[in-house]
């Protein structure tokens, strides 16, 4: 039960004792009494005058009186113009404390029985995964684990962009000017590789343009007469026609790439429920469009395109089949999204995408509706903003991006760096250095890129993430190291803690402890419910400064009194737990040792 709730069924019993009212405790309005007043929690008196027939101060003091007399949690009471301030008593705290300090599962709320899907990722295989990339695999995994805490079952599903123009873009440069390299002849990571062809291929595309340019041609029909863009156009239709050495291409180089992705992903720290690939799930949608023209939803032009006519609805005509068959992102997109309902049951489906992609799944949305699929309005377009350095925007084509896999290692070298300025690691093997090098940089990483809410445009500065002191993981992971070195230290002195003395009486510091920590479940469902992570990392970093504040002025090993000792033993290893819980929802590990 939570204070709010205690105080306002305690609240019903004093009004039906003092003015023989039944009144439901659901009804009292009950709130956190503001810092400028006395109190831990508030009763709005004003509602309850028709009943008491009395002033608000009067009717305030009748209750906190009673209140004050009958309910050994209530220690002390004051009345502010018609609100009453209540003070809870050591003993409520330390029954509340103790049930959080016992509740092996607290945090992660009762089951719902849904069935969730999220769906992140989906990289192009013309590419590495990159800064952007990042933020949206970091922004899947964390909701996905934060989902799973408010009691949901999760599917977490990627769906690999590994056929198309852009795709075909890689493979025609690497046969015009990629001389027969390979992986393992160059040494280059394959999805590295692949992305330089990628590269490769826009330099050869820019140049035609220039050249057609110079002839005569406007850049609207230079960009269109290309002849590598037609090239690549080409090579698609034969590889939707099953064309062997189009295939046999696509193959080895999208092997390579899932190589190199599997790579980057285990370094992060994220894995798969469900993968499919649009080479697999691009006919399904065909099949769509063919239901969609039975059903008079699309159109087809005179060159033999289908569309979606959506000006109706404010919205514009949507190509979902080109002139020459083959389909776009919104073909297979409609086709999967069928499929994972009906395969897994799904009660809601959040896609993590960028939120230049919004137009897009407007427009996903109103088509499955107007195909008859009920379970469109389950879908959930979790629209993020970008990422951008402090240099500026990245643009793929042009190879000014920040890869995945060097910005990993940039943190792991700059927590290394940080690290071995402080020390404080003399005692630590080689080993043990690595793995904390490794989690702290990862920590810093995922940290500093969750803590923002996913809808806004956010700023990545590697150096200002690693910071020890400022709102970053690297504080975070040092307050539980910390806590963990305090408790080490009590276990090599004998010190037992994990029960609670009733006769204890907590200290305003340890009170606020014991308040704040008792808002993570809330906290769980309030970040649940806005599918934002940002509200738990900082909630993790509210409760690891609050710790600070609490270790800085109480020396808690020096404490003479026993069962004030245990207490607070038992107090930062409960803490140490939550942000254990809470970060583990992000998908940051806690050192032992920093």
């Amino acid at each position: 039960m939570t204070p709010e709730l205690f105080l306002a069924s305690k609240a019903s019993e004093a009004i039906k004792a003092i003015y023989g009212a039944d009144v439901e405790a659901a009804s009292l309005q009950v709130q956190v009494t503001r810092k400028e007043f006395e109190g831990d929690y508030t009763l709005v008196v004003f509602p309850l005058l028709r009943i008491s027939h009395s002033s608000p101060d009067n009717t305030g003091a009748a209750i906190g009186a009673w209140l004050k007399d009958n309910v050994a949690e209530i220690s002390d009471y004051n009345v502010v113009k018609g609100f009453l301030n209540v003070l809870f008593s050591s003993v409520y705290w330390n029954n509340l404390f103790a049930g959080i300090a016992a509740d092996t599962e607290f945090g992660q709320l009762p089951s719902t029985g849904r069935n969730i899907m999220v769906e992140f990722s989906s990289p192009n295989t013309n590419k590495p995964l990159h800064l952007g990339h990042i933020r949206n695999n970091l922004l899947g995994d964390s909701v996905s684990r934060l989902l799973k805490a408010c009691g949901n079952n999760v599917i977490k599903a990627t769906l690999v962009n590994d056929r198309g123009v852009h795709i075909c873009k890689s493979m025609l440069a690497w046969q015009k000017v990629g001389e027969g390299r390979t992986p393992e002849s160059t040494g280059i990571k394959g999805d590295h590789l692949v992305g330089d062809m990628y590269v490769a291929f826009d330099k050869i595309y820019k140049a035609e343009v220039k050249e057609l340019m110079a002839s005569g041609m406007s850049e609207d029909d230079a960009k269109k007469e290309a002849p590598s863009l037609k090239e690549a156009h080409e090579m698609l239709v034969k590889w939707e026609q099953g064309d062997k050495s189009v295939r046999d291409l696509w193959t080895m180089m999208n092997g390579w790439v899932f190589k190199g992705f599997d790579e980057t992903y285990n370094a992060l720290g994220i894995s798969f429920d469900k993968v499919d690939h649009e080479s697999d799930t691009y006919l399904l949608g065909k099949e769509l469009v063919q239901k969609g023209l039975d059903m008079g939803v699309f159109t087809t032009d005179p060159d033999g395109s289908v569309w979606c006519d959506l000006t109706g609805d404010g919205l514009d005509r949507k190509l979902v089949l080109r002139g020459d068959g083959t389909s776009v992102y919104i073909t297979q997109d409609l086709g999967t999204a069928e499929r994972r309902f009906a395969q897994y049951s799904l009660d809601s489906h959040v896609y993590v995408v960028g939120n230049e992609q919004d137009y897009h799944f407007q427009v996903l949305k109103l088509i499955l509706k107007k195909l008859g699929f009920g379970w469109s309005d389950q879908i959930y377009h979790l629209s993020y903003g970008m990422v951008e350095l402090p240099e500026g925007k990245m643009k793929s084509r042009e190879g000014t991006v920040v890869d995945a896999d060097d910005l990993i290692e940039k943190m792991y070298q700059e927590a290394k760096a940080t690290s071995e300025e402080s020390g404080k690691l003399a005692d630590m093997s080689d080993e043990e250095k690595e793995s904390l090098y490794h989690m702290i940089g990862l920590g810093a990483l995922k940290y500093f890129i969750i803590k923002v809410d996913p809808k806004k445009t956010m700023l990545f500065n590697p150096k200002e993430s690693i910071d020890f002191n400022g709102n970053t993981g690297p504080f975070i992971q040092y307050t539980h190291a910390r806590i963990r070195s305090i408790l080490r230290k009590a276990d090599e002195q004998g010190v037992k803690y994990g029960e609670i003395s009733p006769s204890v009486e907590p200290s305003a510091k340890e009170v606020r402890l014991i308040k704040l920590l008792n808002t993570f479940p809330a906290k769980v469902a309030e970040a649940g419910a806005a599918l934002s992570p940002a509200v738990i990392a900082n909630y993790a970093y509210d409760l690891a400064k609050e710790f600070n504040q609490y270790y800085h002025d109480t020396p808690i090993l020096r404490e003479t009194d026993e069962s004030l000792l245990r207490f607070r033993l038992t107090l930062i290893a409960t803490l140490a737990s939550v942000l254990v819980k809470a970060m583990g929802i992000l998908g940051i590990s806690l050192p032992e040792r920093m």
